[in-house]
Parts: structure tokens; sequence; C-alpha cells
């Protein structure tokens, strides 16, 4: 049961990152243009995050997901750190560890 609810929730946070990217607003564009990236990349984030979310979802996706899903949180880690904004540092950890609650529980 508590494997159920790890891999709802880093869905649903997974999905919820993702619209919030993709929608695109101005200051999310402002942020990736600040940390080096082309301003439409959180459009490109926000639909690799979604579709993580989609292959979590579904047990015959799950694997590819989680590895896609991780390799996100690891590429914005070492962005966020590599431009010392510590503060977005939180919102990672979360992920991760739902990440690695729904890995892991069983």
């Amino acid at each position: 049961m508590l494997h159920s609810i790890a891999v709802w929730l880093l869905v649903i946070a997974l999905v919820g990152a993702g619209l919030f990217n993709a929608i695109g607003t101005r200051a999310t564009q402002d942020d990736f243009a600040r940390w080096g990236y082309p301003r439409w990349w959180c459009r490109v984030t926000g639909g690799v995050e979604i579709a993580a979310a989609a292959l979590i979802a579904f047990p015959a996706g799950r694997s590819i997901g989680m590895a896609l899903g991780a390799v996100i949180i690891a590429v914005a880690t070492v962005t966020i750190v590599r431009r010392r904004e510590f503060s977005h540092l939180a919102p990672l950890g979360v992920f991760a560890a739902l990440l690695v609650s729904a890995a892991t529980t069983s």
C-alpha cells in the first residue's frame, strides 16, 4: 500500500511540475535563461516531466519512467548547485525522496 501511495504522489508531483514548466510563464522562462538554458527549454522540461509521470503511472513503463525521473532530478540538482540557487534544493529533495520511496517501498 505504501508503495502505491508513493508512486501516485510521485506521478501527481511530476504532472504538477510538468504543467507548471510547460505553461512557461515569464518568470519560469527567466529562470531557465538565468540557468543557461534557452527560454523555451522550460516547455521541453515540462513535457519530459509529464512523460515520466505517464510512464510511472503504468506498471509496464514504470522502470523507464523512474529512470527518466531520476535523470530529471539529477540534471536539475546539478543546475541549481552550479548556479548556487540553493533555495531550489528543498523541492528537489522532495522529488528525490518521492522517487526513492516509490522505487524501494514494497
